[in-house]
This record gives C-alpha cells, sequence and structure tokens, in this order.
C-alpha cells in the first residue's frame, strides 16, 4: 500500500510539474506576441491630401512593410521601397515617391527594416522628389 501511495505522490509531482512548464511556455508566447498601439497615417503632396488613418493594434517587433500590407489596400514594394499604397503610385516619367517619417523623424531606414514599437507613429506621403 505505501508503495501505492508513493507512486500516486509521484505521479501527482510529475504532472504538476509538466502543468507549470505548459503555463511558462504558454506566458511566453504571450509575452512574444504581445500588441501595441500604432498609427499610420497615408497623405499625397505633403500632408495636402489625406488617403487614410489608422490606429492599430499590432505585433510587437513585425516589420513596418508587414504592417502596411496587412492593414493597407495595393502595397506593393521593389527593392525594399514602398512603390504603391492604396493603388497610388508614381506614372512613368513622374518624378514622385513615396516618403514616410518614424514618430515625426525622417525615416532612416526601409519600411522592412523598421520593427514596430509601442505608440509609434507613421506618416507615409506621397509627394515630388525634392
Amino acid at each position: 500500500m505505501k508503495q501505492f501511495i508513493v507512486a500516486v505522490l509521484m505521479a501527482a509531482a510529475v504532472l504538476t510539474g509538466c502543468q507549470s512548464g505548459s503555463e511558462e511556455s504558454s506566458q511566453a508566447q504571450q509575452e512574444q506576441q504581445e500588441q501595441v498601439p500604432v498609427k499610420v497615417t497615408i497623405s499625397q503632396g505633403e500632408g495636402e491630401e489625406m488617403v487614410a488613418e489608422k490606429e492599430l493594434e499590432v505585433e510587437e517587433g513585425t516589420s513596418l512593410m508587414e504592417v502596411l500590407k496587412d492593414n493597407f489596400e495595393e502595397v506593393e514594394e521593389k527593392d525594399g521601397f514602398v512603390t504603391k499604397i492604396e493603388g497610388i503610385e508614381a506614372k512613368e516619367g513622374e518624378q514622385k515617391a513615396w516618403f514616410f517619417t518614424i514618430n515625426g523623424e525622417d525615416a532612416s531606414v526601409g519600411a522592412k527594416e523598421y520593427k514596430v514599437e509601442e505608440n509609434d507613429s507613421f506618416t507615409f506621403d506621397f509627394h515630388a522628389w525634392d
């Protein structure tokens, strides 16, 4: 009978340990997939014409390019540069392009390289090259 009780206690200990590890794994996944608020504004003519503006909840660490593609229509890129958003792109011979800011500052990396962080604000504007 003692052996049976010892076996039951050992089984309970093993099951408790497995459950604890499972909870830790689940918690780690939740932390890894934390949703954070960001704001994306799409405009033309250096802000003269508003195209779209969205406040989103996205997974922290997602690339800005993924955020665009997942939340806006007709997003295209070439060599890491955004070439089209919401169907707006440069016509042949036109010297216009998409420019963007991150938290009010001119972007120093491409949208594909930038990993979003909590409360980031992005503005994409389609205008002529200066």
